[in-house]
């Protein structure tokens, strides 16, 4: 009777493993590996050669500065769709200043992204609405613009400005946001009152949390690493169109989604999720890349990966609209 017992036990403790905490926080290490595995198998190990890994890191620097400040925005359970129009306006702003002091170019992208966050902060803040509804407005304000100050011709940038593309620069750049934001965000009060926004706002309130000033700067920072990240963009691409930062927003969202962060923000966010899900998507980009099939069929095969994360990691206890 006993041997019966502990049979029945062990599919509970299995059902019990694969639901809990412990399962979803493993499940983006998981789909990394798999993703690299499947795709190394695919492409004939070509994905993987010394010349494609230097292309996939080139195409993870300035994703992973602008998903550290959407980070933050979703841990309070909120969303940002303004991260591609507000890089498109920064970039912009960076190549006119380059001509004069590349320093002056730097911070001139900082403040512009940095005001951009200012504006979807104080609207969502002072007005009471949704940040998804705030940002989507936005969104299409900025894009256009991007797309006014690009009409005649593309935006270039300075030679001494494009002289900077080198992989130390943008490695240390990308290294130096990830390792201030961590130190934060698992070290500082500043990690602890995000995190209990998104946990719960009223109660955050309650417990001497400054919720609205918390959700401003929050916004604010946010716009200010997007506007860093048009630098490491400017450097890169030389010359800026209106189609700069063209579906930034839904890379950064399903990147940080697939890394396991829940959409519904709080407690359980890990800043790992920020990591795992720009490599996770950049691996899964280039691969369907190299195997040719069409952007149709791309966009269709990352959907699906898309919801299959989002089933297997949203919070459905904390399941609420999202503010």
């Amino acid at each position: 009777m006993e041997k019966t017992k502990n049979r029945d036990q062990q599919p509970s403790r299995l059902r019990a493993f694969f639901g809990g905490d412990t399962f979803k926080a493993l499940l983006p290490f998981i789909g990394l590996v798999v993703i690299m595995v499947v795709m190394n198998v695919l492409t004939g190990g070509k994905i993987f050669t010394a010349k494609r890994i230097r292309l996939l890191l080139s195409q993870v620097y300035y994703p992973a500065i602008v998903a550290t400040g959407v980070f933050f925005v979703m841990t309070l359970g909120s969303i940002d769709f303004t991260e591609g129009s507000t890089l498109g306006v920064a970039s912009i702003v960076i190549s006119m200043l380059s001509f004069y002091s590349i320093p002056l170019a730097i911070i001139g992208g900082i403040l512009t992204g940095a005001a951009i966050g200012a504006v979807n902060g104080f609207v969502h803040v002072k007005f009471k609405l949704p940040s998804f509804i705030v940002t989507i407005c936005t969104m299409y304000l900025f894009r256009g613009v991007c797309a006014y100050l690009t009409t005649e011709t593309a935006v270039p940038a300075s030679a001494a400005i494009k002289a900077l593309d080198q992989d130390w620069i943008k490695i240390t750049v990308t290294l130096t946001v990830l390792a201030v934001a961590f130190f934060l965000f698992q070290f500082t009060r500043i990690g602890n009152d995000v995190k209990a926004v998104g946990s719960g706002e009223t109660a955050a309130r309650f417990s001497g949390v400054r919720t609205d000033r918390v959700k401003f700067l929050t916004f604010v920072s946010a716009g200010a690493l997007t506007g860093l990240a048009a630098f490491v963009n400017v450097i890169k691409v030389g010359s800026i169109t209106s189609t700069a930062g063209n579906q930034l927003e839904t890379q950064i969202l399903i990147s940080l989604v697939l890394g396991g962060l829940p959409i519904t923000g709080g407690a359980k966010v890990r800043f790992t999720n920020i990591i795992v899900g720009t490599l996770m998507y950049t691996v899964l980009n280039n691969g369907l890349v190299m195997l040719g099939y069409d952007s149709a069929t791309q966009q269709l095969i990352k959907g699906i990966v898309f919801l299959i994360f989002v089933a297997l990691t949203i919070d459905r206890k904390a399941l609420k609209v999202i503010k």
